[in-house]
């Protein structure tokens, strides 16, 4: 005879969605600055901003807690993250660390035919901006060959906490750039630094692949701190 389910089940799972609805809700707002960097806002104010119960609310804020986007006073309000130059140093000082373990496994186990297709649409981008100049079309491009390129890189190690890191740290990423203006010099840029790393994966040299790496993290952070 089967155990009965517990009664408590459904609601339990419907909380731990309506967290996930305004934990997400969150961050979208501060991506798309609906909450302004900085902001110090109560609980009432992100219920009717973003329509989801107090208890999920709270959920929601004790994560992005722990992962450094706010800070809760208590009996005061919610403030949220302010990039500065210490984050984005901090921020990439600490994915230097990681994804130097990561680019050196990345080019000893990585599938060739996974490189070169990340190398291909890397180089039909550069043809592309060299061809119609920089459009909006071709800065979500690049965003998303950024994130497949840092992000097939922290998998290949396999490890379930980096990865939950690397998460939280492109949480910051995307808060520190969000007054980055991209054009197509910097574009180009950041293309080719990553062909210089995609190349090296290719031919199985770690050295260089780390060197590669090295070379676009502080050529990045130079250009993110002349934003400050």
């Amino acid at each position: 005879m089967r155990p009965a389910p517990a009664r408590d089940a459904e609601p339990a799972a419907e909380g731990r969605r309506l967290s996930e609805v305004a934990y997400q809700a969150i961050l979208e707002g501060l991506f798309t600055r609906k909450i302004a960097a900085g902001a110090f806002l109560s609980q009432n104010d992100l219920v009717r901003m973003f329509g989801v119960p107090v208890q999920p609310l709270r959920d929601a804020l004790r994560i992005l807690e722990a992962e450094g986007v706010l800070t809760i006073h208590p009996r005061a309000g919610i403030e949220f993250l302010k990039p500065d130059l210490e984050l984005a140093r901090s921020t990439y000082q600490f994915r230097s660390i990681m994804e130097r373990a990561a680019v050196r496994t990345y080019a000893e186990t990585a599938d060739a035919a996974a490189i070169t297709q990340l190398m291909q649409d890397h180089q039909s981008l550069l043809e592309r901006i060299g061809a119609d100049g920089f459009l909006a079309e071709h800065s979500e491009l690049l965003q998303v060959l950024e994130e497949r390129l840092h992000g097939e890189m922290v998998a290949s190690l396999r490890n379930p906490l980096i990865e939950t890191t690397a998460r939280r740290l492109k949480n910051y990423l995307t808060l520190i750039k969000l007054d980055r203006r991209i054009t197509a010099p910097l574009a180009l840029r950041t293309l080719r630094e990553h062909m210089e790393i995609l190349d090296a994966c290719l031919r199985r040299d770690a050295d260089q692949a780390e060197a590669a790496l090295g070379r676009h993290f502080q050529a990045a952070l130079q250009r993110i701190l002349g934003m400050f």
